[in-house]
């Protein structure tokens, strides 16, 4: 029997939080999140400006992120929202109502912003205005960010298609899928493109590369496979975005391995055992991840080896690591923010936003952290070092 998209998706979200919530009659310490500690705070953390777009969307992790492109910061809220802000002050350029329940984007391309829905449907809007370009519907919900490049518009949808539409018209120019396990994760990795190639990662643990003009399939590597005796053991969803440096492409996933693979063949040079269900961010020769468990992690790019841990955070569901400076932001399901050092993980800075969570990962563009909550606020902070205490 196959399982429909809505019911499997209410499993997911029954069995997250059987995973998360620890409800055992056993209930240790282990099973509980971290509680915070005061922190020596070694940054300065200011807030410049917030943006509110109401419809709180708890617990449906959604893909609502904001998009810097020069001095504009677009981002959209579930509410159907779509707003161009000053990105140096929160002043609002212009705003639009789509009437519809908004889950991924906005993505920017020369002309347009793109957002997607719950119901399948992506929307185009002029850049310039909002003025509605054009709409479609497409095959289900919408849980990652479109990508504009080349002409093109490349959705993925969580039935385990990626499409890729024409940026005029929004005509289906190609399409692939690869198959759904019964139970999957919450969440769908978002395309990347490099050149004339775009690789995805997908709910069955493994990674595409695709030719962007004709939509065929150059490589197919299984990054992870199914291990243990029932559904929630054998989840090996991709849902963070794979990551392309040099000569290669380096994914994660849930329950299963970080690796690196050759670009041009998707040859796995290296892996080892770890889970995330949000990703990493990659920085000269060192990648920082958001375990699912809590753990911020800092390996080696060239071989994966472990250089710093920090369990701290401890089952606070973390997003993913930005970079900003000489620091990390992870932000977590309460609603904080923590700042790490990148060289030994300590935290040198903590900073509340509205007390809803975190879903997405911070955005950091020229000096200012941007984070979307899932209470449908969007907030741009700005760290400074803090002087030397005197001796």
């Amino acid at each position: 029997m196959t399982l429909s998209v809505s019911f499997k998706r209410l499993l997911v979200a029954l069995a997250f939080v059987s995973i998360f919530a620890a409800c055992s009659d056993e209930k240790t310490k282990d099973d509980e999140p971290a509680e915070l500690t005061d922190v020596d705070a070694q940054l300065k953390v200011d807030r410049l400006w917030s943006y509110s777009f109401g419809g709180d969307a708890d617990r449906l992790r959604l893909a609502l992120r904001a998009t810097v492109v020069g001095d504009v910061a677009y981002a959209a809220g579930y509410s159907g929202e779509v707003t161009a802000l000053a990105a140096a002050t929160g002043r609002k350029k212009w705003s639009v109502k789509t009437k519809l329940p908004l889950s991924a984007g906005p993505a920017v391309g020369d002309n347009i912003v793109v957002v997607g829905a719950s119901d399948g449907t992506i929307i185009a809007l002029n850049v310039a205005d909002g003025t509605e370009r054009w709409r479609t519907r497409l095959s289900s919900e919408v849980l990652a960010s479109p990508v504009v490049t080349n002409g093109l518009v490349l959705v993925r949808t969580v039935d385990g298609r990626l499409s890729a539409l024409n940026e005029t018209d929004s005509k289906q120019k190609w399409t692939l899928e690869q198959p759904v396990p019964r139970l999957s994760l919450r969440g769908t990795a978002p395309p990347i493109v490099e050149g004339d190639t775009v690789f995805a990662g997908f709910d069955n643990g493994r990674v595409i590369a695709v030719d962007l003009a004709s939509g065929d399939t150059q490589w197919d590597t299984a990054v992870s496979s199914p291990r243990g005796r029932n559904e929630l053991e054998r989840l090996i969803d991709i849902d963070a975005p794979v990551r392309s440096v040099g000569e290669d492409i380096l994914v994660t996933g849930f329950q299963g391995r970080v690796a690196m693979l050759a670009k041009d063949s998707g040859q796995i040079w290296w892996a080892r055992d770890f889970s995330s269900y949000r990703g990493f961010t990659v920085q000269d020769e060192s990648m920082y991840a958001s375990s699912s468990d809590g753990t911020v992690v800092a390996m080696r790019r060239v071989d994966g080896s472990v250089m710093w841990e920090q369990p701290a955070l401890h089952l606070r569901v973390l997003t993913a690591p930005a970079i900003d400076g000489r620091a990390l932001v992870v932000g977590d399901y309460d609603g904080y923010l923590h700042w790490l050092d990148s060289v030994n993980g300590q935290i040198i800075a903590r900073k509340g936003t509205d007390g809803e969570r975190i879903t997405n990962a911070p955005l950091v563009v020229d000096g200012r952290v941007f984070v979307q909550t899932d209470g449908g606020k969007l907030i741009a902070f700005q760290t400074t070092p803090k002087p030397p205490k005197k001796s």
